[in-house]
């Protein structure tokens, strides 16, 4: 696919609904370009995860990690998101640097605030520092309690589109179409041996040919 249609696609996925990709229990969830090359940020976990009970999620490419801060963390975190609160932006917010660069931020603890934010934090205006501040450490996310997380299901979306190379067969009880016009939920174990997260799967059924990609979902999450 090409650069800019990738760009295209990773823009609109990142401006959808807050409820397209409810978290319950989160208090702050950035979902952010997945960086490697040939990734899809159709079905990237997202980048970082605090839920209101401590624990954490971080998210690569393809897999996610989690972990549980102390509340003594946790309250760090969260009085750095009033911080961007109190900056009382609009989005989208643009911090200077590669516009192509994009994240969705949002702060869901107290009154609700989401940002989809341009550019590099690295770039940013002084007026800007909190919020770049935030982005920059969640982006690089690391903490000692952090092991890997094996999810049970995961949201497969699906769109006509050709990848470089060969495709796979269709052995999903559910026809393409169904995954096409909205995410279907699928088991882990339906899943097993395809690859997830922002690494696309190609498909070919009927002549027509597939991109179908498998994001990992949290516990209660529903597409």
């Amino acid at each position: 696919m090409r650069p800019a249609a990738v760009a295209s696609l990773l823009v609109l996925a990142l401006a959808r609904g807050a409820s397209a990709w409810e978290v319950p229990g989160a208090a702050i969830v950035l979902e952010a370009e997945p960086g490697s090359p040939g990734s899809d940020s159709t079905g990237a976990p997202p980048r970082f995860v605090l839920m209101k009970d401590g624990q954490v999620f971080v998210g690569g490419t393809e897999r996610l990690e989690t972990g549980r801060l102390d509340k003594a963390e946790s309250s760090a975190l969260l009085k750095r998101a009033d911080a961007v609160r109190r900056l009382r932006l609009s989005s989208p917010v643009s911090l200077g640097g590669e516009a192509s660069r994009t994240a969705r931020l949002r702060l869901l603890e107290g009154k609700p605030l989401e940002l989809l934010v341009k550019g590099d934090p690295a770039q940013a205006s002084p007026a800007l520092a909190p919020l770049a501040s935030l982005l920059t450490d969640l982006l690089r996310y690391d903490h000692p309690s952090l092991r890997p997380y094996a999810p049970t299901s995961y949201a497969m979306v699906a769109r006509e589109d050709r990848l470089v190379g060969g495709c796979r067969a269709w052995p999903f009880s559910f026809p393409i179409a169904d995954a096409v016009s909205a995410p279907r939920t699928v088991t882990a174990e339906e899943a097993e041996g395809w690859p997830t997260g922002a690494r696309p799967a190609s498909v070919c059924v009927d002549g027509h040919r597939y991109v179908v990609s498998l994001r990992p979902l949290l516990p209660g999450e529903r597409p």
